[in-house]
């Protein structure tokens, strides 16, 4: 009984110190805000070092002014939020919202408490001083009746720079976006003393019978089997924390998820623990990247601690990914786990740890060699390297429609057929790449063997088939992204066949690149650098002014409407048709 009267005061405590996880609306929350976070603000406000940068908008806005090139984001009269609201657009069509000039040469965190309230969209870019184009860091479009919490890391520069958020509520009636707080701190987003009423964006993961709960402070039960917090070394910290109590079934698992890393990493995690098992608990810690997927990087080597324990574990995060800490119990008997101050370190624990693998040595434009690809040396050489002059007949190489590809079966040789095998360098195991390239075909009357991709071990034995052309002919570069993983060191091949020299037409190849992870991750074609535009999903904010009786750009999906005049497919990735999948493309046709 003595537990369970415990557990519902660190639950209020919960409650109280998590406004930002509640679904209460914005409007309610920030008068509650005001005296819910008011003893945990006095207690931590001192330990938090603030950065330039930070504004909670009580009185004004610390230095962040509206550019006037766009509509000016307005103070709430009773401060605490800044807000960009639709009733106020006029003839602008955005809000944006400038720092003042900033300059962090550690890495800090920047934690965002904001509101899209009906339909819009919230920004993040980063603008360098001296440069033309604004990197984006991050970007939120899903409304809520809550205030939400976003974490974005700031990577260490070692020039100035201003943050600029930029703002597009949807014109109508009830479309807003709100900044409640800004909070720019040093280190990572995802180290955590669990001090603060936010929680360093950390979440629980909702179970009806086992969660995860704010330990510690001064509501502690002395009779309570539950630790003093680790930060502070006394019952006026606090941790976080998962107990069997009210453990049900089976299995029940509690799952304690961190903020979304939104830059690559690489090197320690540290945190401590305590568990004490009771009968049975299972602690374990993932990583779970955008798409999903979970890897575990540890678990206990003991079943009980009656002590803080330290653990130390080197990750490797070339794309995004969260950190998970999860717990399961067998039964209501099966102990609890405490978890506090997570830090992370860009020195790997381990000396023996091996840095991230560059896999950038197979990447090749085909501009000056074949970089470290080579063929086979048996029956000649079938892959070549070759220049040509784009016209309305032929195209030129994909990276500049200048330059040079490869281009197998010249016509030169009067062979009645050819193997011909590219091959790449060889990759380390045990890591999952993204290999992207381009190809496009030419006068083949049969698909079979006109290209594949394999998988060759280091004793050059074919391993497997990973991807074959499947469409017709086309005549237009199309690009091609492959996942794979393999234990061993492997080497990928580049395989055109021809059997009979009449039947094959020829092969181009051009800009090979490869990458670490899943391709289906945002850190492909489809999320260009600053700057850059593919319109693949939109028009990345570039603008055009439309006159009267001029012309104007249209996005389109295909061919342009006159014969023999521009593209017949994009460049980026080949199309050359408009699908019901890309709902947002404009037949060629369609009037101004």
């Amino acid at each position: 009984m003595q537990r369970s009267q415990s557990r519902c005061r660190t639950q209020s405590a919960l409650v109280e110190t998590s406004l930002f996880h509640s679904s209460i609306p914005a409007t309610f929350a920030m008068s509650l805000l005001h005296f819910s976070t008011l003893l945990v603000a006095l207690l931590t406000r001192a330990q938090t070092q603030l950065l330039r940068g930070s504004c909670s908008f009580d009185a004004d806005s610390c230095g962040y002014t509206s550019d006037p090139a766009y509509a000016a984001w307005t103070i709430n009269e009773e401060g605490r939020f800044i807000t960009a609201d639709s009733s106020s657009f006029g003839e602008k069509e955005k809000y944006v919202l400038v720092s003042p000039e900033l300059e962090l040469r550690d890495w800090s965190c920047m934690r965002l408490v904001y509101q899209i309230s009906g339909s819009g969209s919230l920004q993040l870019h980063l603008r360098p001083e001296g440069e033309n184009f604004d990197y984006v860091l991050w970007t939120a479009e899903k409304p809520s009746d809550s205030w939400l919490i976003a974490s974005v890391d700031l990577r260490n520069m070692s020039g100035a720079y201003q943050l600029l958020f930029e703002a597009k509520p949807s014109r109508g009636m009830g479309n807003s976006v709100a900044v409640f707080e800004i909070h720019i701190i040093p280190g990572y987003c995802i180290e955590c003393n669990f001090e603060e009423h936010h929680l360093c964006g950390y979440s629980n993961q909702w179970n009806p019978n086992v969660n995860w709960y704010v330990g510690g402070s001064l509501a502690w039960d002395p009779q309570s089997n539950l630790p003093d917090d680790h930060t502070m070394n006394n019952e006026r910290g606090h941790y976080m924390y998962v107990d069997s109590i009210y453990a049900k079934r089976f299995q029940e698992v509690a799952k304690l998820v961190s903020p979304m890393t939104t830059a690559s990493m690489a090197g320690c995690l540290s945190f401590y623990y305590q568990r004490d098992q009771a009968i049975g608990n299972f602690f374990s810690v993932f990583t779970k990247d955008q798409l999903g997927h979970y890897e575990e990087i540890w678990r206990p080597d003991v079943y009980a601690t009656s002590h803080w324990k330290l653990v130390q574990v080197d990750i490797k995060a070339p794309h995004p990914l969260e950190v998970v800490f999860e717990v399961a119990f067998n039964s209501a008997r099966g102990g609890y786990v405490a978890l506090d101050d997570i830090s992370f370190s860009s020195e790997f624990c381990h000396t023996e740890t091996e840095p991230a693998f560059d896999p950038s040595v197979a990447n090749c434009d085909f501009e000056e060699g074949l970089c470290q690809y080579y063929q086979e040396q048996t029956g000649g050489s079938v892959w070549n390297m070759v220049s040509v002059k784009p016209n309305v007949y032929r195209i030129g190489d994909h990276t500049t429609g200048t330059g040079s590809f490869l281009l197998t079966n010249t016509r030169y040789s009067s062979r009645p057929g050819y193997v011909g095998r590219l091959f790449g360098p060889s990759l380390p195991g045990n890591h999952k790449y993204c290999l992207r390239f381009y190809y496009a075909l030419h006068g083949f009357m049969k698909l079979d063997n006109a290209l594949a991709l394999y998988i060759y071990d280091e004793n050059n034995v074919a391993q497997e088939k990973i991807w074959t052309v499947s469409e017709r002919s086309r005549d237009v570069w199309t690009e091609v992204e492959v996942t794979y993983l393999k234990p061993m060191s492997t080497k990928v091949a580049f395989v055109s066949i021809c059997r009979n020299f009449w039947d094959c037409g020829l092969v181009s190849l051009d800009d090979i690149s490869v990458t670490l992870g899943d391709c289906r991750v945002a850190t492909g074609p489809l999320n260009p650098p600053p700057g850059h535009c593919n319109f693949e999903t939109g028009d990345c904010g570039y603008t055009q002014k439309k006159k009267v009786k001029k012309g104007h750009w249209l996005r389109i999906r295909g061919q342009t409407p006159t014969s023999y005049t521009g593209p017949k497919g994009d460049h980026t990735l080949g199309a050359t048709s408009c699908t019901l999948r890309h709902l947002t493309c404009y037949p060629s046709s369609q009037p101004n």
